[in-house]
């Protein structure tokens, strides 16, 4: 019974920590944020609300981001209180030793670990989507866009005297497949057609191979070979499609379906959902890292020494992570090893720290 009391002191203690220590990052993202919007839109006639309104749209992802480093200083700062208080020690003479401690303290962050996968992750997606949709009004790239349906790859461009509407069954990185153009003037009058089975789009000068051209006046032309001038190529087309952040789970698993409809690389996304899925475990070893970090040093030592200590393990581990993840990415090593890799090590550094834990 007295150890269901501890136990729930602790889980207790850790929340407020956690609420704490996230109330303070969210409150140093929000100057930040509104400071960054009003340099923004120094040169637009706005209200004094709007980039307060973008900035909190904007919050939730980054915090997202964030939140393992969160995690670790709020198992860190967890164990700073208990060793101050003396009462790991009043938990051990009651038969809550520190491997009882650290089981709770990893149970409590892998459920928290799933609810924010769960609900915050696609919460702060939709709020992001909503972010860029509004940013993107006020700045050059509000004139064309791409998306990727069960149709295949759509995009409408806008250059000086026209307006373009793109459709591709299927995209090969350098080259689209499958392609019909439609030109109208600025006014939608048609203005021609293109069909071409094939069109590099490396650079914004696309290569049509053995286009088909319909004019408005109903007349047939085929050509060997037509340049054709627009604001697209394909690194451009990537990057439009690289911000997986701000789709709902769900609307990731549909754009993959969609993906593989025109035969263009998952990868990114096989990515994304793989960091997703390891989220909670994240999580849970940095929670766990930094508890066992606390308990193998001294409890003389002084706090700054002991924040430094746990900021310099999160930047080790976020390089560990940022280098595995790009190998990944790039397809130097499978996803599975890129993404899991860095939390198995993170797991034995934390297994043969809590054989060092004296248990006295």
């Amino acid at each position: 019974m007295v150890i269901k009391v501890y136990q729930k002191y602790i889980i207790k203690e850790f929340l407020s920590i956690l609420l704490k220590i996230t109330f303070i990052f969210f409150a140093l993202g929000f100057i930040m944020g509104v400071l960054e919007e009003l340099n923004f839109f120094s040169e637009y006639k706005v209200g004094y609300y709007f980039p307060i309104l973008l900035v909190l749209l904007n919050i939730p992802s980054l915090l997202y981001e964030i939140a393992p480093f969160i995690f670790l200083l709020s198992s860190q700062f967890l164990f700073i209180k208990l060793m101050d208080k003396e009462e790991l020690i009043t938990f051990k003479n009651h038969g809550l030793n520190n491997s009882k401690i650290l089981s709770l303290l990893t149970s409590t962050s892998l459920i928290i670990g799933f609810l924010i996968v769960i609900i915050f992750y696609n919460f702060s997606a939709v709020l992001k989507f909503k972010y860029l949709d509004i940013k993107k009004n006020y700045t050059k790239d509000n004139k064309y866009l791409a998306t990727i349906t069960e149709n295949g790859l759509w995009i409408k461009d806008e250059l000086s005297e026209k307006i373009l509407f793109i459709n591709a069954k299927k995209f090969d990185y350098n080259n689209l497949i499958d392609v019909d153009i439609i030109q109208l003037d600025k006014n939608f009058n048609f203005e021609k057609s293109i069909q071409s089975k094939k069109i590099d789009i490396k650079n914004n000068l696309w290569i049509i191979y053995d286009p088909i051209i319909l004019d408005d006046k109903n007349k047939t032309e085929s050509k060997k070979k037509l340049e054709f001038q627009t604001n697209f190529n394909s690194e451009k087309i990537n990057n439009l499609f690289s911000n997986l952040s701000t789709l709902t789970l769900w609307n990731i698993l549909e754009l993959k379906k969609n993906y593989k409809t025109i035969n263009y690389s998952t990868t990114e996304i096989d990515y994304h959902l793989q960091r997703i899925i390891s989220y909670p475990f994240l999580i849970t070893i940095m929670s766990l890292l930094s508890a066992i970090l606390m308990l193998n040093i001294k409890f003389q030592s002084p706090k700054l020494f002991l924040i430094i200590t746990a900021i310099l393990a999160s930047v080790c581990i976020y390089y560990i992570n940022y280098f595995f993840g790009t190998m990944g990415k790039n397809e130097k090593l499978p996803l599975l090893v890129s993404i899991w890799i860095p939390i198995l090590i993170l797991t034995l550094i934390s297994f043969f720290g809590m054989v060092r834990i004296n248990e006295k």
